[in-house]
């Protein structure tokens, strides 16, 4: 019986759990990590595509044709590499009528946007305690923002017209004015005010109440929704320190709203800075309210100039992310701190 192979060699020990699954955790982490990769992939590709046809092609192809001269007539001929020059920008920036269809969007936008806010923070602060039909009234609230744009112009063009409308009815019955006002077709208006003649814009007015009037609701959403998370605590305690209604406001109900306020500004910027149906359905850019959209629109159907409808838009737009930029840089940090 041989025992000399088996008595100075040890058996093999068996291998560390550890060392044995670390390769195949980390080759399977791995592979879970490559496979959970590809489904986002998958799941992202119908938005990206979407996203690439729909938006990013136009933009590039806007900024080729901003750079061309083209005509509608030749836009079949003519490639997607034409002759590139700057005579588009360069008409563009010398035209009389694009600096006041500017001075005219700047003036629609912010006053539109003003008023917009003011009329929601009216209406949320007066539909904010507690009543019976409270729902409803703020329901209907919303009417303005949900109502199609077309129903909403014709029915302002209808109570407005200088013949029929119910508004020169009443303005003439109750406030005594001598002639019909043409809110919509009339560029000026003189008002005598403590002996001074003032000449009044009053188709741009006009456009500016209609925006505000449509775009409250907006305003009026946040700012209710915002004001239903302020401690009821705080006004509790300034009303036992004897603080008015107006100090209430100014010193505990406004700063809460100030970064919700600073949000809808620029939002409603943005949105009233490249609005265009509203001025078009109305008043068809006349009377001293044609805004760069409107003048882009005329450009490229009236005109059949596409290389200055692009010139113009990719003005508008890079004007509008300057303005952006300015208020996220000043403005921005501030709110934050605040």
């Amino acid at each position: 019986m041989s025992t000399g192979t088996g008595l100075g060699s040890a058996p093999p020990g068996p291998v560390s759990g550890s060392d044995a699954a670390r390769p195949r955790s980390g080759r399977a982490a791995r592979t879970l990590t490559q496979s959970d990769a590809r489904a986002g992939i998958a799941l992202i590709s119908p938005t990206l595509v979407v996203v690439l046809v729909m938006v990013v092609v136009p933009i590039i192809w806007t900024v080729l044709l901003a750079f061309q001269r083209l005509r509608l007539l030749n836009l079949r001929s003519s490639g997607l590499f034409g002759e590139f020059t700057l005579n588009n920008f360069d008409n563009v920036f010398t035209a009389p009528g694009f600096w006041g269809a500017l001075a005219t969007t700047l003036t629609y936008s912010v006053l539109g946007t003003a008023g917009a806010i003011g009329l929601g923070l009216v209406a949320a602060l007066a539909l904010r305690r507690p009543f019976r039909g409270r729902g409803i009234v703020r329901a209907l609230m919303l009417l303005p923002y949900v109502a199609p744009i077309v129903a909403a112009t014709f029915a302002w063009s209808t109570m407005l017209n200088p013949q029929f409308g119910v508004v020169n009815h009443w303005g003439a019955r109750l406030l005594g004015w001598d002639e019909p006002i043409a809110f919509l077709s009339q560029r000026s208006s003189d008002i005598s005010l403590f002996g001074l003649t003032i000449g009044v814009p009053t188709a741009l007015l006009t456009v500016i109440a209609f925006e505000a009037w449509r775009s409250f609701p907006f305003a009026f959403l946040f700012l209710t929704a915002r004001l239903q998370a302020v401690p009821a605590t705080l006004e509790e305690a300034a009303t036992v320190d004897g603080a008015t209604l107006t100090q209430r406001f100014r010193h505990i109900l406004l700063p809460q709203l100030m970064p919700t306020i600073a949000v809808l500004a620029v939002l409603r910027f943005i949105w009233t800075f490249n609005n265009f149906d509203d001025i078009y359905l109305l008043t068809g850019g006349g009377a001293g309210t044609e805004v760069v959209a409107v003048s882009v629109f005329n450009a490229l159907t009236a005109r059949g100039d596409i290389g200055g409808a692009a010139a113009q838009a990719l003005a508008l737009a890079a004007i509008l992310a300057a303005l952006i930029g300015l208020y996220l840089w000043r403005f921005a940090p501030r709110e934050e701190r605040s």
